[in-house]
C-alpha cells in the first residue's frame, strides 16, 4: 500500500503527541493509579480511536486512517495504542473516565480491546477485512474489502467486452463479499462464475479448470483477499502464470497482486476511510446512525500493472490520470 506511507502532516503529528501523553498516561494509570488530567470537552464529544500498537508498514496505515478522523471530525481525537498485552478492563476503565462514548476500533487488536468497553460505549470497527457473524451483528464494520460494484466498473471501463466474471472462494471469509458481488455484477451485465472452495486443493482444482475453460476474449478471474483460495506462495504464481499465457484477464482485491501481474486493483484511500469512520462516530454519538453490519470499502485508490494491460493490448497513454499508482514503478 505505497499511496499509505507518505508523512503524517503537522495536524497529525500534533495527534501522535497527544496519544503519545494518553498512553503514557495510561501505562502510569495501569501501573500506579494515577490520575490523569481531566479531558477539556468544550469542543463537543470526544471519540476514542484503539489501533494496534504495531511497526511499520502496518502502522502507517492506521495512523492515516486517524488522520482522518481527526481531520473530518468536530469532536475531540485521543487515541489509545494497544499491544497483545493490553488488559481491556484497564482500558475501559480509562476510556470511562475520560467519558468517551464512542470509539473507533482498528485491527484486530483494536476489535479485541473494544470487546470489553462498557456497554453505553458506541464501537466502529474498521481495518480488517471481515468479523465473526456475532460481532457483525452488534457493531457497524467498515472492511477493507473493496466494494465489488466498483471493481466491476473500473473492469468494464478497461474492458468493456468482459461478460463473465469467475471467482474461487471460501465461503467462511468470503461468503458476505459474494452475495454483494452477485448483485453488483447484474447492474454491469456480468455474469458472476462462484466457485467455493475450503482448502488449498480444492481451490487449486477449481483454478485448473476455469483457466483451462475461460475464453480470454469475454472473461475475467477476480480474485478476493482470501488467504485460502488465493495462497500468496502456491496459487497466486500459478494463477498469474496461467492467465499470462492465456492472456486471460485477472483483477484483484489486494494491490500487492498488481505488482506482481494482475491488471487491476483497488485499495484503500486511508485518510478518506478514516473521515468517514470519523462522520460514523459523531453520527452514533449524536444518534443519527444506527446501522449495523458489514460495509465494504468504498474510498478507494487504483492501481495498474503496465506491462500487464500492454500484454492484454490495452493503451494506457491517455489515461494514466485514471490511476493512482502504476506498476512496474519508475
Amino acid at each position: 500500500m505505497t499511496g499509505a506511507f507518505l508523512a503524517a502532516s503537522a495536524g497529525f503529528r500534533r495527534f501522535l503527541l497527544r496519544c503519545a501523553c494518553g498512553a503514557v498516561g495510561l501505562a502510569a494509570l495501569l501501573l500506579a493509579g494515577a490520575a490523569l488530567p481531566a479531558p477539556n470537552n468544550s469542543a463537543g464529544p470526544t471519540i476514542g480511536v484503539i489501533y494496534p500498537d504495531i511497526g511499520e508498514p502496518y502502522r502507517s496505515v492506521f495512523t492515516k486512517i486517524i488522520e482522518g478522523v481527526e481531520d473530518t471530525s468536530r469532536a475531540r481525537v485521543v487515541g489509545f495504542p494497544v499491544g497483545m498485552g493490553v488488559n481491556p478492563r484497564d482500558l475501559a476503565v480509562e476510556i470511562r473516565r475520560q467519558d468517551i462514548k464512542v470509539v473507533i476500533a482498528l485491527g484486530r487488536h483494536g476489535l479485541r480491546a473494544a470487546a470489553g468497553l462498557d456497554k453505553n460505549v458506541g464501537v466502529v470497527v474498521s481495518g480488517v477485512l471481515t468479523v465473526p457473524d456475532a460481532e457483525v451483528r452488534a457493531v457497524p464494520v467498515f472492511s477493507l474489502s473493496p466494494d465489488p460494484a466498483l471493481l466491476f466498473a473500473r473492469l468494464k471501463s478497461l474492458l468493456p467486452g468482459v461478460r463473465r466474471v469467475h471467482v474461487v472462494f471460501d465461503p467462511r471469509q468470503s461468503g458476505w463479499l459474494i452475495k454483494l458481488a452477485r448483485e453488483a455484477a447484474k447492474a454491469y451485465n456480468i455474469e458472476l462464475l462462484t466457485y467455493e472452495a475450503e482448502d488449498i486443493k480444492a481451490a487449486a482444482v477449481d483454478y485448473r479448470e476455469l483457466l483451462a475453460s475461460a475464453d480470454p476474449r469475454h472473461d475475467a478471474l477476480w480474485l478476493p483477499q482470501d488467504s485460502t483460495t488465493v495462497d500468496e506462495t502456491s496459487i497466486l504464481p500459478m494463477v498469474l502464470q496461467e492467465s499470462w499465457n492465456r492472456s486471460l484477464p485477472v483483477f484483484s482485491s489486494s494491490v500487492s497482486h498488481v505488482k506482481r501481474g494482475a491488471l487491476f486493483s483497488l485499495y484503500p484511500d486511508n485518510v478518506e476511510l478514516g473521515r468517514n469512520l470519523g462522520s460514523v462516530a459523531q453520527g452514533i454519538w449524536n444518534g443519527t446512525f444506527g446501522l449495523r453490519g458489514i460495509v465494504p470499502l468504498k474510498e478507494v485508490l487504483v492501481a495498474v500493472n503496465a506491462r500487464t494491460a500492454s500484454h492484454l493490448g490495452l493503451d494506457l497513454t491517455a489515461r494514466r490520470q485514471d490511476f493512482d499508482l502504476m506498476f512496474p514503478e519508475p
